[in-house]
């Protein structure tokens, strides 16, 4: 293996380590978030007072003095809302943690006379102190969603918290109120009003103090959501591209997702060297980089080291998606993550490639019968293309895409006919109809982006929906068959997720939980491709490319996954926004050449 790093036969697999231990802001994160718990059940529960934990509760902070239910649902409130931030060792919730514990001690002296529990206080605030070297990550990107998310779930939190609040002293309740009443009261509670339901004694300040106090906490958490000192969202600027252009221009043969790089809603980090790049986005909070790194292989490891860096610098959990053998090996050896195979990315050799062959007997019989039907297939460089076609290709892609949502990140470039990208390939299907459709007779598009001088890797494909099925087919091995005169000597088609194990599950003498593994793969094809996918690749007979995923810890996976997913297009928790917006939208971004096009194949 070239480049200085080790060649090793076999693939790479998970390093088995032995559990991490705890750190320091996982351990306040978990204090923090078990006074809170306490806290609110002390503030919402009468009885809980009198529990066998009132020994216990009673030094907490905030808790269980005379018309304290307010501010012990608070401090229990925030206190959960913080533990996720300190477990990240977030600069901000460690400011906002110092402040809020020696409140919960004035709190537990003035209202309670507690030196005890003022104690308590001062004893988590120890640790903050002593560790807050720890706690300096940085913030996220702010998201415009996140304010608006925050109102809606700490609202719907609110609402139930408050039904609870009103109903847990049946026996200081005037009358029997209905449902609809306490839930009235609870509303006109949060916004400080007196609602229709009365209590005996001071039960009703108690009440009334508590969903105040949910009120306002959700009315403060949504305006600094709202209004907090913005930190943007990387992307990847003019010099970016050129810098990245550059070193694919030189290394761009190594990595058929390299191209992939150039996505504008990435950002990058480059080696001191400025030979190598590493290209990712963050996604809920997981630092998500996708196939090898960019340039020089031996400049690999500064350009990880500078990822893994910014990763701990935010508090982000780093992860690569679909990254090579070579890869995955240079990863785990630099930063002791592990590696995973994900799949197998299907590649056909162009050389090697016919439709003889009893193998491809049903690709050919397609072929042919869809040219019979009188389709014509045109395989040409971006650059070639006319304006006037171009801009008919861009907006056919835009209405041809199979979801509302754009769906694309490790293997999809995110735009069509952009003039930095001439020398991508596009393959389109033609068909003269009596009545011509809107895009005349463009019935289907495939476009490919450049992998290296001699290669191409599949980016998007899209068809008119009323054409013959078997486009698709059509146009992969009209490419294929053309490739030559473009000087591309092998073709990078679409990626096969957990290919291995759907291969040898349908095998004869596979075992019990091999079969039970396929089975479980084939029932979530039903939202994921994962089987059509493979079955697709599989009719050209290509060669498979194993795929890794790298990630820190097992129980870093899950989040891995649904960030993938979120990137990926899969999930999506963005409010969607009216067609006719997303349709002017579009229309802007085709004016200025950069329509956001995903491809329904997804790793």
């Amino acid at each position: 293996m070239s480049g200085g790093v080790p060649h090793r036969s076999s693939r790479v697999r998970q390093i088995v380590r032995g559990p991490r231990p705890e750190s320091v802001p996982a351990l306040v994160a978990r204090a923090c978030a078990l006074v809170g718990l306490l806290d609110v059940a002390g503030g919402v529960f009468p009885r809980f007072r009198h529990s066998r934990m009132h020994t216990f509760a009673e030094v907490l902070p905030g808790s269980f003095g005379p018309f304290a239910a307010a501010l012990s649902l608070s401090a229990g409130v925030l206190l959960l809302l913080l533990a996720h931030g300190l477990r990240r060792g977030k600069r901000r919730a460690w400011r906002a943690a110092v402040v809020l514990l020696p409140a919960g001690a004035v709190a537990q002296f003035v209202y309670r006379h507690s030196v005890v529990g003022a104690l308590i206080s001062v004893a988590l605030l120890v640790p903050l102190l002593l560790h807050r070297h720890q706690f300096a990550a940085l913030p996220d990107p702010r998201s415009r969603w996140r304010a608006l998310a925050n109102f809606v779930l700490m609202g719907a939190g609110s609402l139930g918290l408050g039904l609870v609040i009103v109903s847990v002293h049946p026996n200081r309740l005037i009358g029997d109120p209905s449902l609809a009443d306490r839930i009235t009261h609870v509303l006109y509670g949060l916004f400080g009003f007196e609602g229709p339901v009365d209590y005996q004694g001071n039960t009703s300040w108690t009440v009334a103090f508590s969903l105040g106090a949910l009120g306002w906490i959700t009315a403060v958490t949504t305006i600094y959501l709202a209004f907090r000192p913005e930190h943007p969202a990387a992307r990847l600027t003019e010099d970016d591209e050129a810098r990245l252009r550059a070193l694919l221009d030189k290394h761009g043969r190594r990595d058929s997702l390299g191209h992939f790089a150039l996505r504008r809603d990435k950002a990058v980090v480059f080696s001191p060297s400025g030979k190598a790049a590493v290209t990712y986005r963050v996604v809920s909070g997981v630092m998500l980089a996708s196939g090898d790194p960019i340039g020089d292989v031996e400049a690999w490891p500064g350009a990880i080291e500078r990822f893994m860096d910014e990763a701990k610098a935010h508090s982000w959990t780093p992860a690569v998606m679909g990254c090579s053998e070579t890869g995955g090996e240079v990863w785990t050896r630099e930063t002791g993550l592990d590696a995973l195979e994900l799949g197998d990315e299907a590649v056909v050799d162009v050389a090697d490639f016919s439709l003889a062959g009893r193998a491809m007997r049903n690709v050919r019989q397609m072929v042919k019968r869809i040219e019979r039907a009188g389709y014509e297939t045109r395989v040409r460089r971006v650059r070639d293309l006319g304006e006037a076609e171009l801009e008919r290709v861009r907006r056919a892609s835009e209405d041809w895409r199979g979801t509302d949502t754009e769906r694309g990140f490790s293997m999809a470039l995110g735009r069509v006919g952009d003039p930095s990208d001439g020398d991508c390939l596009i393959a389109t299907a033609h068909k003269a109809d009596e009545v011509p459709g809107e895009y005349g007779d463009l019935k289907a598009i495939l476009h490919f982006v450049p992998w290296g001088p001699d290669g191409a890797s599949l980016d998007l494909m899209r068809r008119d929906r009323s054409a013959d099925p078997g486009m698709n087919e059509l146009l992969i091995v009209a490419a294929l068959q053309a490739a030559p005169k473009f000087g591309i000597a092998r073709v990078s088609l679409n990626f096969a997720m957990f290919r291995s194990a759907l291969a040898r599950g349908e095998k004869i003498g596979a075992g019990p939980v091999l079969r039970a593994w396929r089975g479980l793969l084939v029932f979530l094809s039903r939202w994921f491709q994962i089987e059509s996918l493979y079955k697709f690749n599989a009719k050209f007979q290509p060669r498979w490319e194993p795929r890794f995923v790298v990630y820190r810890a097992s129980g870093d996976l899950p989040r891995i996954g649904f960030a993938a997913m979120q990137a990926e297009g899969f999930v999506n928790l963005a409010l969607p926004l009216p067609r006719f917006l997303r349709r002017r939208s579009t229309a802007a971004r085709v004016c200025a050449h950069t329509v956001a096009e995903r491809d329904v194949r997804a790793a």
